[in-house]
């Protein structure tokens, strides 16, 4: 029977721990390497929600995209969230993992999934690493025949995972587009590169007001912003398949659950539909002549 520590192997070998950022944690976070597994849930957040359904699962393994602490901790307690969720997976036995960017800059990590999953073909990294081009941060390529950044808005829209998010698309809609970039996650350090490396459009999330506008404004690439949870979500089904087939080729059989949650910190996303021109106040209304 597999052991957390043999799948805890396979994740290293596929996303070693080396080509993490500096700032970052990844790893077995808690568990016994020991514990047998027959169950794994996926997810991109360690959050109670997804605690609650390993448990209701069976799972003996959570595997997650984002790390439970990032900086140091002096208390674990449960009289927080992050405390409630790490004690009830010790609790139940159920082993706890992450790969953060090391997964986002694998081979067939985070980027790439989201690369392959908006239809961009013939992909290297935005940022390569020096030893290796076909690992970095981001991937760029092109889309099979040219379309109009309003078509392909629809092809992303359609493509990312429901959420409460949707999207949010800023260009010319008419503008053709032919080479893409795309970074999962928080995208706004890339907004430059993007425009360096000739792309048409650059789908990521989390891009700020001001320098959106101003990369805008400035003739960069147009930008298609989608939320951080949907942007990552599609490596869960990669990794999915990466962890049955490695089982199935060592003789051993594992079920994979890939979590459906949403764990967007919104529940709703809803138009605003005021007028502008009914919150204009004119300073002399009203005023003597």
């Amino acid at each position: 029977m597999l052991e957390v520590g043999t799948v805890a192997g396979w994740m290293q070998e596929w996303y070693p721990p080396a080509t993490a950022e500096a700032w970052d944690r990844v790893g077995l976070i808690s568990g016994s390497r020991t514990t047998p597994v027959t169950r794994v849930l996926l997810a991109v957040d360690p959050v109670e929600a997804v605690g609650e359904q390993a448990r209701a699962l069976g799972a003996q393994m959570v595997i997650t995209h984002h790390p439970l602490y990032l900086r140091g901790t002096s208390f674990v307690s449960e009289d927080d969230a992050k405390g409630r969720l790490i004690a009830g997976l010790i609790r139940s036995n159920i082993a706890l993992l992450n790969a953060h960017t090391n997964a986002d800059v694998a081979r067939g990590g985070v980027a790439q999934a989201l690369a392959d999953l908006v239809g961009i073909v013939e992909t290297v990294p935005m940022v390569p690493v020096a030893d290796d081009p076909t690992v970095g941060l981001g991937r760029i390529g092109r889309l099979p025949s040219p379309m109009r950044l309003g078509d392909f808005a629809d092809v992303v829209a359609s493509a990312l995972p429901a959420g409460p998010n949707g999207i949010l698309v800023g260009g010319d809609p008419d503008r053709l587009v032919t080479s893409v970039a795309v970074s999962g996650g928080s995208g706004d350090s890339f907004l430059a590169l993007a425009g360096d490396l000739g792309a048409d459009a650059y789908v990521t999330a989390d891009l700020r007001h001001h320098p959106a506008s101003e990369h805008l404004e400035e003739g960069g690439p147009a930008l298609i912003c989608g939320s951080h949870w949907a942007t990552e979500w599609p490596w869960l089904p990669v990794l999915a398949r990466q962890l049955v087939d490695r089982a199935a080729a060592e003789g051993e059989q594992l079920e994979v659950v890939v979590s459906q949650i949403c764990t967007e910190p919104w529940f709703e996303h809803l138009a605003t539909t005021g007028s502008t021109q009914d919150l204009v106040t004119m300073p002399n209304e009203g005023a003597p002549a």
